[in-house]
């Protein structure tokens, strides 16, 4: 069954607790059980909307994408600002953070992506924006986009991988947000500076 986005108050219920489970607990530890009681359901409705549990967190990451690309909205010539934004994102929602790692630790990494597959669709969509970028004179030719992608979203997410390192008071905290932003979008504006706008605001 191929659930539709705000279709069911059963399935959104569901899809709610389904979030929070996995970006605690990931795939392996996440519980149906809990997820359905967490929703006020049982685990023969949750099956009814999804076959498997690996089933349910890929729609869940599959929402919880398409909520960073419209967050954070890339634009090839400006990466800095584009790192800067997912940066922001990922220290507002730390949780979201962890919830897209599990998928990269637990899935079965052997297994070939399916065509519609939401990151693959996401990746292919932001390389050929950075292609045309290359081509229009924005971006130097001689990366590969999908390096300038991968490089720039590890940058801008270096530091949600490092939770330990975070400062634990509020005026700290914010002091520390604020310099690591800055070093990640100075890092990303050494590797690929943002294009200028003209006088009509174009690049």
């Amino acid at each position: 069954m191929n659930p539709q986005p705000g279709a069911d108050s059963t399935r959104d219920r569901i899809v709610t607790a389904a979030t929070t489970e996995f970006a605690r607990h990931g795939i392996a530890g996440a519980r149906i059980d809990r997820i359905a009681k967490a929703a006020r359901t049982s685990k023969e409705r949750v099956y009814a909307y999804f076959r498997s549990k690996e089933d349910l967190y890929r729609f869940v990451s599959a929402q919880e994408l398409a909520a960073v690309a419209e967050a954070t909205r890339m634009d090839p010539t400006d990466l800095p600002g584009y790192a800067g934004r997912l940066h922001d994102y990922f220290a507002a929602h730390p949780e979201r953070h962890r919830l897209m790692a599990w998928g990269r630790l637990e899935l079965d990494p052997g297994s070939t992506p399916a065509d519609d597959d939401p990151i693959r669709r996401t990746v292919a969509h932001k390389t050929r924006q950075l292609r045309r970028a290359q081509e229009a004179g924005h971006l130097d030719p001689a990366w590969d986009p999908l390096d300038v992608l991968v490089f720039v979203n590890q940058i801008a997410t270096s530091w949600a991988d490092q939770p330990g390192l975070t400062a634990t008071t509020s005026p700290e905290q914010a002091q520390h947000l604020a310099a690591r932003r800055a070093a990640i979008v100075n890092a990303v504006q050494r590797l690929f500076p943002a294009v200028p706008a003209a006088p009509d605001g174009t690049p």
